[in-house]
Parts: structure tokens; C-alpha cells; sequence
């Protein structure tokens, strides 16, 4: 019989007064007991909506009654099938709008707790697996995979099981991409990234670092000179995008991106770090995604009191609500229904690395009102007359989005892109160009782990029905 409580087994975590002051992880994962008892909480349901709400098609009711059983390696096998990350997903995929929503006893009751099980079972695997990867027998093509985050770690991930050659070609000196230099350690550690990478090493990927493709070599010479039958593009969207308002050329003026690869990848919080970050003492990150609620969480513990200034009301904030509800328990002060208009700056003679420009002293606002809805279906912020505020603050960070940098394009003849930037593919994630495939943030703009896992699932799958054929 199935557990029939209604709400989820609670995730344990860190008291929030303490993490507010450490980058460890702020969720401490399920006991064996919480696992199998959570577990238990699923009706197996023969038509398996979840599954239907996966963007890589776990075959979620499989491995939780194999977490039921207490057979945590059998689990831990069926989401391999699928999943090249299962330790990543289970902590920073949005299984409240995906698997968990579709979840029957979500009807009426919390849905099961899908994403736990999954952190909880890739934890236990690889804290007590000890058999490496098994690389398959070679099937004699190769593929070149540019970009190491979860798209292209995932299509290179497929590749491999299927015998192909595999190289990643990643810029940063780090194997990972926006996992390990956009999500912060207390909510994703950087062992678990890299635990992720190694296994793919051991089916037989191979990884070059500090390779800027455009210009240390271009997509033309990966396939003409160097023989790969293939590429795919999972470049992400590393190009931050700002307001173009008065002051974002003072100091102290950050994009989220820059703030946080300084944190996350170069560990910049760290005495003696080879990146130093600017130690404020008040900071407003403008935006209300997921990329702005880790700029914040990471300011405040260097430290800072922290705003979040949002244009839109706190119903409309587009991060997880997860995200919010921590960042408000770690005392991180939400100014919704404001815009800013001007940074404010001020120039310090006595400080010789100050700029003639000026440093951030301050942020000009406005307060909002809703009004109709625009073309996103979202009710458009208007300017409430007479509002005008100002915040006095010495860092503003930009959490405005991103969109994909353009070397690419620039560096490939024939290969077609958006007007914004994105790289334009089919429903395979084939390109303008003959075998050359893309997906994930360099397609879409900036969107979810898991769903550019599933643009690199499709590409791997569309590139072996291809070269297969050979």
C-alpha cells in the first residue's frame, strides 16, 4: 500500500541565520529513512504523468520503487539511462513546473518529491559506487562538442554510450559551464559538477580547456582539418545584457555573469583569492530570475545588505519559488514594483583605483503599478508619477538576462541566427549548416538546466541517426 501522507517528507537544511554567513550547501538531502519513506508516497500510476513532464523522460515511478525497496543502486541505474547529471538535476532543475507538477497526488495533496529522490539517490551513488564507467566499443566517428555545460555534457554524455568519439571543446579553464561558474556552491557544489565530468571521462570523453572556438580554431577547421563528422554548438548565452541607463559605466557596476563566475569559479569570497571581489556594504541586484536571487544570496554573505529591485510585483517574480522564500529567511530585502532609472556615482580622489568617472553611490528609482497585460501575458509595468527614490548603495549587479555571444556566427560561414543572437535550429537541432547541430541557451536564450539537457539529448540522438548511416 502506498504511503497516502499528504504533504512531502521536508528537505533539511542549513539554519538560515548560519548559511547566510558560509557557501555551503544549503540543502542537506533525505536520510535513507526520508528517501524510502518518501518513496513510498508514490501510486506507481500506469499512464506516468511525470515522466510526460520530463524534459529527458526519466522513467521516474521505475526508480522510486527501486528507492521504496531500499535497492538504491538499481535506482540510481534507470535515471542513468537518461540522465547524464542526475546529481545536478536533483538539486537545481524546476521539478515544481515539470515532473512534480504532473504529479497525481499533487491534485490534491503535495505532489511526490521527485527532485529529492533524485539528489538522494545520485548522492548515495556516488558516495558508494566504486565500478568505473565502462567506455563501449568504438564505432569509428567523431563528434565534436563545443560548450561543457549540461547541453553539451549531455549530447556528449549519449554520443559516448553509442561508441563515438567524443571531444568537448570549452572555453573556460574549468569543465562545466554555467554549472560551475553560474550556480553558486551553496546551491550546487563544485564536487558534484566535476564528479559529473569525470564519469563522462571515463565512458571515453575527452575534454580540451581554454579552447575559444572562433578563435583558438574555427567550426570550419574542426571539420575540414581535424576530421570531426559532426558538431554541436552548446555555447550557452554568456552575453549580459544591461538597462543602458545613466552610471552603468561606474565602478561597482556588475553583470550578474561577471559577479558571479568571480564567486563561483575564480572563488573570489576566498582570502587571498587570484580574482578579488569588491567587498560592499549595500548592494541592489536589478532583476527577479533565478540568476538574480544567487548575485544576491552570494552579496550578502561577502557581507552586503541586499536588495532585490524588481519591476514587476512579487506574483510575477520569475525565479523558483524555492529561491525566493530562501533568499527572503536569509534576510535579502525585496523592492518589487520599482525600476531603477539612474545610478547614482561619486568620485574619491584618496582612492588612486578610482576611476575619474566615479564609484556607485546610489541608485535613482521609480515605483510601478501594473497595468494590461503585454504581448508575454504578463500585466505591464508603468510608472506610478511622483515616485521617484533614490537608495544610497556602493555596488549595483545587472541580472537582466543574457543572450548568446556572437563569435560563433562570426566565425562560421552559412550559419543562421536570430536577430537576437540565437543560433537557429530545427526541431532536431540541426542548423543551416550540413552536421552541425545546436541547442540549449545558444538556441533558446537563457533557460533551464534541464531543458538544455534535453536540446543536447535530441542533437546526440539526430547526430547518431545521421553518421550511423555512413
Amino acid at each position: 500500500m502506498p504511503n497516502m501522507r499528504p504533504d512531502k517528507n521536508p528537505m533539511p537544511h542549513q539554519d538560515p541565520v548560519v548559511r547566510a554567513t558560509n557557501f555551503n550547501e544549503v540543502a542537506l538531502g533525505y536520510t535513507r529513512e526520508q528517501a524510502m519513506d518518501e518513496a513510498q508516497r508514490c501510486l506507481n500510476c500506469k499512464n506516468m504523468p511525470c515522466v510526460a513532464g520530463c524534459p529527458v523522460q526519466i522513467h521516474i515511478p521505475e526508480f522510486i520503487a527501486k528507492v521504496a525497496e531500499g535497492d538504491f543502486e538499481a535506482a540510481y541505474q534507470i535515471i542513468a539511462q537518461d540522465s547524464a547529471l542526475p546529481a545536478v538535476c536533483g538539486r537545481v532543475c524546476p521539478q515544481e513546473s515539470q515532473c512534480e507538477a504532473k504529479c497525481v497526488r499533487g491534485i490534491k495533496n503535495e505532489p511526490v518529491g521527485i527532485g529529492r529522490l533524485e539528489r538522494f539517490v545520485a548522492d548515495w551513488h556516488n558516495a558508494n559506487a566504486t565500478d568505473k564507467a565502462v567506455p563501449p566499443a568504438p564505432n569509428g566517428h567523431k563528434v565534436a562538442v563545443i560548450g561543457s555545460g549540461p547541453a553539451g555534457l549531455t549530447c556528449a554524455g549519449d554520443l559516448a554510450k553509442k561508441g563515438y568519439d567524443v571531444t568537448v571543446f570549452e572555453a573556460l579553464h574549468l569543465a562545466g559551464g554555467v554549472l560551475v561558474y553560474g550556480i553558486p556552491e551553496f546551491r550546487l557544489p563544485k564536487s558534484i559538477v566535476q564528479k559529473e565530468v569525470d564519469t563522462l571521462k571515463e565512458l571515453g570523453v575527452k575534454v580540451e580547456t581554454n579552447m575559444v572556438i572562433g578563435r583558438c580554431i574555427t567550426i570550419d577547421e574542426l571539420k575540414e582539418e581535424f576530421g570531426f563528422e559532426a558538431v554541436f554548438i552548446g555555447s550557452g548565452a554568456g552575453l549580459p545584457k544591461f538597462m543602458n541607463i545613466p552610471g552603468e559605466n561606474l565602478k561597482g557596476v556588475y553583470s550578474a555573469n561577471e559577479f558571479l563566475t568571480r564567486i563561483n569559479l575564480m572563488k573570489a569570497y576566498k582570502d587571498g583569492a587570484d580574482t578579488p571581489i569588491q567587498h560592499s556594504t549595500t548592494v541592489a541586484v536589478v532583476g527577479g530570475g533565478n540568476v538574480a536571487m544567487d548575485a544576491a544570496r552570494c552579496a550578502k554573505r561577502l557581507g552586503a545588505e541586499v536588495y532585490i529591485v524588481y519591476r514587476r510585483s512579487e506574483k510575477e517574480l520569475p525565479a523558483r519559488a524555492e529561491e525566493v522564500e530562501h533568499a527572503k529567511e536569509e534576510g535579502i530585502i525585496f523592492k518589487t514594483l520599482t525600476n531603477p532609472t539612474e545610478i547614482l556615482g561619486h568620485h574619491n580622489p584618496d582612492d588612486p583605483r578610482d576611476p575619474k568617472n566615479g564609484s556607485v553611490a546610489g541608485i535613482r528609482c521609480v515605483e510601478m503599478e501594473l497595468g494590461e497585460p503585454d504581448a508575454s501575458g504578463r500585466r505591464r509595468p508603468i510608472v506610478k508619477k511622483g515616485s521617484e527614490f533614490e537608495i544610497p548603495l556602493d555596488c549595483v549587479i545587472m541580472a537582466l538576462g543574457t543572450s548568446p555571444n556572437p563569435l560563433i556566427k562570426s566565425t562560421t560561414q552559412g550559419l543562421e541566427t536570430e536577430k537576437w543572437g540565437g543560433i537557429i535550429a530545427d526541431e532536431n537541432g540541426l542548423t543551416s549548416r550540413e552536421n552541425v547541430y545546436a541547442g540549449g541557451d545558444a538556441v533558446t536564450g537563457a533557460a533551464t538546466v534541464i531543458l538544455a539537457m534535453g536540446a543536447g539529448k535530441t542533437a546526440a540522438k539526430a547526430i547518431h541517426e545521421t553518421l550511423s548511416k555512413k
